[in-house]
């Protein structure tokens, strides 16, 4: 199976929403969201888990695939994927007795939209 490229869903809603800082400023409940998406990135194994979901094959990954890479143990890495799932970075679904993670893409133009200088 090949690994298509991120199709950006949704993103005319992510740069309505959230227009560059530059232009307008932040509503207090936009700051809210985007606070709470940052934060969960702020975190250098949770980033790394956003980048290793990102980049694996068909765009989604087990989390008995995201465990190796990491010096930590599994619950702290389920600890980890709970943030990032909470922030609205990523979504899961239940396969069996694994579960299987993937990155939300509109979120992801949310950030970046943000950051968009004119």
């Amino acid at each position: 199976m090949s690994n298509p490229e991120l199709q950006l869903i949704g993103q005319d809603e992510a740069a309505a929403c959230c227009s560059p800082m530059v232009r307008e400023p932040l509503g207090e409940e936009a700051a809210v969201d985007l606070a709470r998406k940052f934060k969960a990135l702020a975190d250098p194994v949770r980033l790394r888990l956003l980048s290793l979901i990102a980049s694996h094959e068909g765009g989604e990954a087990c989390v008995c695939d995201l465990t190796g890479p990491f010096d930590v143990s599994q619950p702290t890495i389920s600890h980890h994927l709970k943030v990032l799932r909470e922030a609205g970075l990523v979504d899961s679904e239940r396969r069996g007795t694994w579960v299987y993670y993937w990155v939300l893409p509109a979120a992801l133009a949310t950030l970046s939209s943000l950051l968009q200088t004119p």
